[in-house]
């Protein structure tokens, strides 16, 4: 069967409506389906593709990797083919406010240069920042996009991936020659190791030693809620701090901060997402134009 012999739009649109509604009888409901039928459609669907987008069972269903990532490039081709129609027969332009959720260091470093660029691409768009490092609920919070960084969790969610960081050790020259420099891991026990005072997804600091993985608990006697705030601490020489790339380049540059034990750095990676409400029909085009903006601007670093 050739391409132009299947409604791939329309394959997209019941399987976007299975994972939002959390099963086939009411996505059946919503698509004026039989269960039956929705479930040949989905099973064809994962025919053509070669792969399972979905593991069921008789109580839920559960996306698999390759769900999750069709999920979510169909949810974005069907909300730029709404948009697309809608934009022809109405001339829609982006304009009005938006409210978005971002941590501290985001919001310094990555967001605030490109502002003005983005506002004078559409000055009939207004912007709402609110910065915090806490997992906020957008729909309580009323936010239209929210920007978080490290794994996300499974959630109703869209995710549209912005980049990835690298994390670095980081400490100011005072304090390095205060206490010295560590050159070992071993030697890091004899440092004040700053951490943060929410949850992270590893408990500590992953490094190598030896040719081996280790990670190294943070007991250090001050904890933060962001990212901006523990860089200004490691200027002001009161520990060492494990920071994502992107918040200290500045500063490595200028010698107000040097890295420590890069040669230990296991080299991961914390990727940055902008994750928003993909329910309810297309995307308004302010919250495209947002989301097309920053991923065509910045791969954050």
């Amino acid at each position: 069967m050739s391409r132009m012999d299947v409604n791939r739009f329309g394959e997209m649109e019941v399987f976007v409506r299975v994972v939002e509604m959390a099963g086939f009888s009411a996505a059946a409901r919503a698509c004026r389906m039989t269960p039956s039928a929705v479930s040949k459609l989905i099973t064809r669907l994962e025919t053509r593709l070669g792969t399972r987008l979905v593991n069921r069972s008789t109580r839920k269903l559960q996306l698999t990797p390759e769900g999750c990532a069709f999920y979510e490039r169909s949810t974005r081709i069907l909300a730029d083919l709404d948009e697309a129609e809608r934009n022809a027969s109405s001339g829609e332009k982006p304009a009005g406010r938006i409210r978005l959720n971002t941590n501290a260091s985001f919001a310094t470093h990555i967001l605030a240069p490109l502002v003005p660029e983005f506002l004078a691409r559409y000055p009939d768009i207004a912007l709402n920042i609110v910065q915090t490092d806490a997992v906020i609920d957008l729909l309580e919070e009323h936010t239209d996009v929210a920007v978080r960084a490290g794994p996300l969790k499974s959630s109703s969610l869209v995710a549209r991936k912005l980049g990835a960081t690298r994390m670095m050790i980081v400490a100011s020259p005072d304090y390095l020659k205060r206490f010295g420099h560590p050159n070992t891991v071993p030697e890091l026990e004899k440092h004040n190791r700053l951490g943060f005072c929410y949850a992270r997804t590893i408990e500590g600091w992953p490094l190598i030693y030896e040719g081996e993985a280790v990670t190294l608990p943070v007991i250090g006697n001050v904890q933060v809620s962001d990212g901006e705030a523990m860089r200004q601490l490691a200027l002001a020489g009161a520990g060492l701090a494990r920071v994502a790339a992107f918040t200290v380049r500045d500063d490595i540059k200028a010698g107000r901060l040097v890295t420590v034990l890069e040669d230990c750095n296991p080299r991961d990676l914390e990727e940055v997402h902008a994750v928003y409400l993909g329910q309810g029909g297309p995307l308004p085009a302010r919250i495209r134009a947002l989301l097309d903006f920053l991923a065509e601007r910045e791969r954050v670093g």
